[in-house]
């Protein structure tokens, strides 16, 4: 097999690259280009499948990214204790090792399922797929997928959700979005976390980050919230209500919802592997 951009090869897909898998062969000369949009095309056929599953269960699928430490899994804690029995949750926890954010959310009385991914630095729609065997679709109104602490690939990769949610937290710079413009053009919404630390943080504007955002033509609804002192809290529940209720509505209507996959991370990944192909050359097993 070819050498590939090494974060696409991920436990989820990796079977298609061994033994007798659909992409172990490919053109002489252009192996790792053909290699890496085939694992995208069947992330895609795998994501779609996910969603349909999603749709026939009503569940609502959320993908949570942000860089590491903005408090993605604290969100997730306090929003199972705000919601109690309104609305059903369970978690997919993406990390590179430990099951340690997984297990902060069985303790909260949720369903969880980890998946490490190694060396692979975003989940993909076949580590998902894997995950929703170990979850009772039926007892979830909505599926929080928390994404590998990344501010790269994880927008570029569809899992089936049906929402990205991006968190930017106040210890880290308000331009963010401006130089990170794949993750943030990908967000449906934005989350400003981790308020409680604006007023020792001077420096993090949220109306300079809210206009890098709008810079990159991203009209998502933005929202300041501390999940630790509770500030904001309740414009991300509602969010999440009508989000659900919308789910709902377009189930109804035989509608589903695709969020924004962003294909320029997809090119970025393929200018890589053709880097990564010129600069070592071929190796075939």
């Amino acid at each position: 097999m070819c050498d590939t951009c090494g974060c696409n090869v991920t436990d989820g897909n990796r079977h298609l690259l061994e033994g007798d898998g659909k992409l172990a062969k490919t053109e002489s000369g252009r192996e790792a280009i053909s290699v890496l949009q085939g694992l995208l095309t069947e992330n895609d056929h795998i994501a779609a499948h996910n969603r349909e599953h999603f749709g026939q269960h009503k569940v609502l699928a959320l993908n949570l990214m942000s860089s590491p430490g903005s408090g993605k899994t604290r969100l997730l804690e306090e929003t199972i204790g705000a919601l109690g029995d309104e609305l059903r949750v369970a978690v997919v926890e993406g990390d590179l090792e430990t099951e340690n954010d997984a297990q902060r959310i069985r303790d909260k009385g949720v369903p969880a399922v980890q998946i490490t991914t190694g060396t692979a630095c975003h989940l993909d729609a076949h580590m998902v797929h894997k995950a929703l065997h170990d979850l009772n679709l039926d007892d979830i109104d909505i599926l929080f997928i928390e994404n590998v602490g990344n501010l790269v690939c994880p927008a570029s990769f569809d899992l089936g959700q049906h929402r990205n949610v991006t968190l930017l937290s106040v210890t880290e710079g308000d331009d963010k979005p401006a130089k990170y413009p794949v993750m943030f053009r990908a967000a449906d919404l934005m989350l400003i976390s981790k308020s409680d630390l604006l007023a020792m943080l001077d420096d993090f504007s949220p109306e300079n980050a809210e206009r890098h955002l709008r810079e990159l033509a991203n009209q998502a609804p933005v929202h300041t919230l501390s999940a630790r002192s509770g500030d904001g809290m309740q414009a991300w529940l509602d969010w999440l209500r009508r989000e659900h209720t919308a789910m709902l509505d377009r189930i109804e209507r035989g509608e589903t919802l695709k969020p924004a996959i962003q294909p320029d991370g997809q090119l970025m990944h393929e200018a890589h592997a053709h880097i990564h192909r010129h600069t070592h050359g071929h190796s075939h097993d």
